[in-house]
């Protein structure tokens, strides 16, 4: 079923990238587009992810310079039964996170540091469940791929207007095909854009409360996270709005409600859903993480039950560094001990 969406979806941006052809250059525009979109899929299929992971100036990190964030995730995919996707940070303030990769054998998911920073131990394993339920969906290369197109639709409206709006250009419908072209053709790509995200997240809620066993570590993540993203700005995400969706929130401000134009379904109703899911599966899952961060290395620190309680904490060390999440603070911007 996802595969036969996902190709429903690739061929809808494809044909609006053909129709903004169309009524910028006529039929000969529209076979442009064509090969462009086509060579754009092509491009996107092989390389979406290392521009994402690019823009949003994500470093990788491994066991030895993020321990407990990387065992995190490890467990997480072995919880899933999925391979160990690359993990990354991303020096940011904001909490937030993402996941992309053409297939699971070939994901990666990137966490902030503000996330890191921010959230419990149970509500970063909430997050990341969330991003590895994208990946075993295989959400990941059409959220990534229809990024790509949308940006590049919405790039080619506004451009339409220096195309030419008369027949000389081969244009059927003159300054008015242009105009079209110039509003309707990035709002049409921004309707697809989130359709896509708006869909998968809820699917992506309810798997990764599933991995973990604990859907209020989720709904209490997303709380945080989107009351983060409320007050603090991200400016990598605000130079490329056309990836807004691959975040657990979007990260762009302004964002408030859930309407046709929202990259996201509203917080609320996710959280309200999990608290459903949470009371269908009864027990401990009903009682929320704590609202501060505990610290993983309290030998005594009570463990809830579930799934995620076989394999949520990695085994700590005698003298456990200062440092779980890898995080360098006497060294220089951006680098990663």
């Amino acid at each position: 079923m996802n595969t036969l969406r996902t190709a429903m979806l690739l061929a809808a941006m494809t044909a609006l990238f053909m129709g903004v052809g169309f009524l910028i250059g006529g039929s000969g525009g529209m076979m442009i587009a064509l090969l462009i979109a086509a060579g754009m899929n092509l491009f996107s299929y092989w390389n979406a992810d290392k521009m994402v992971l690019s823009m949003n100036h994500a470093v990788e990190v491994d066991e030895k310079n993020a321990p407990e964030y990387y065992a995190i995730v490890q467990a997480l995919a072995k919880e899933a039964g999925l391979p160990m996707p690359k993990t990354y940070l991303i020096d940011n303030p904001q909490p937030n996170a993402f996941a992309t990769g053409r297939n699971p054998e070939n994901a990666a998911v990137a966490a902030s540091t503000g996330l890191l920073q921010r959230l419990s131990h149970e509500e970063v394993a909430a997050v990341m469940a969330h991003e590895l339920a994208h990946v075993q969906h295989r959400d990941t290369l059409t959220m990534t791929i229809v990024a790509t197109l949308a940006g590049a639709i919405s790039m080619l409206g506004n451009f339409a207007f220096f195309f030419g709006g008369n027949r000389d250009n081969n244009n059927p419908f003159g300054f008015v095909g242009v105009l079209v072209a110039m509003l309707v053709a990035p709002l049409a790509a921004m309707i697809v854009q989130m359709a896509v995200s708006r869909t998968r997240e809820y699917e992506a809620d309810r798997r990764g409360a599933e991995i973990t066993g604990h859907p209020l570590w989720l709904a209490s993540a997303l709380d945080k996270v989107a009351r983060g993203a409320e007050r603090i700005p991200n400016p990598d995400a605000e130079r490329n709005p056309a990836m807004a969706h691959l975040f657990i929130i979007n990260p762009l401000s302004g964002e408030r409600m859930d309407s046709l134009f929202s990259t996201h379904p509203s917080t609320e109703n996710r959280i309200a859903a999990l608290q459903a899911m949470a009371r269908e599966m009864g027990g401990s899952k009903t009682q929320p993480p704590s609202r501060q961060a505990p610290s993983p290395r309290q030998a005594d620190e009570p463990q809830p039950s579930g799934p995620w309680d076989r394999v949520a904490r990695p085994e700590q060390p005698a003298k456990p560094k200062a440092n779980p999440w890898g995080r360098n603070p006497t060294g220089p911007k951006g680098r990663w001990s």
